[in-house]
């Protein structure tokens, strides 16, 4: 049962850093619209932005600053990072 604890946690901390990866890809795009051509932007945000739009119902960007963006990324680095961070650790490394 822990091993299939493990490779879950594991796993979901994989897609945690590619995501957010992701995310900080869709935010420099943003900056520069040079780097808006191509097919492979609307692929990017077909990913990001299901997850930005319920938070910018919330809390609405203020000037330029997107705080979407920002509540997403410290979201998923201090809360959820962490927290599959112990439960790899706990299932992967059992304390006898």
């Amino acid at each position: 049962m822990n091993l299939l604890v493990c490779d879950l946690a594991r796993a979901l901390l994989w897609v945690v850093n590619i995501y957010t990866m992701l995310l900080f890809v869709y935010a420099i795009t943003s900056w520069f619209p040079d780097l808006r051509r191509g097919r492979w932007i609307y692929y990017l945000a077909s990913i990001i932005e299901p997850v930005l739009i319920p938070i910018r119902r919330i809390v609405p960007p203020l000037g330029g600053l997107d705080l979407a963006f920002l509540i997403l990324f410290f979201g998923l680095q201090l809360l959820v990072g962490p927290a599959l961070r112990h439960l790899e650790f706990n299932s992967c490394f059992p304390v006898f």
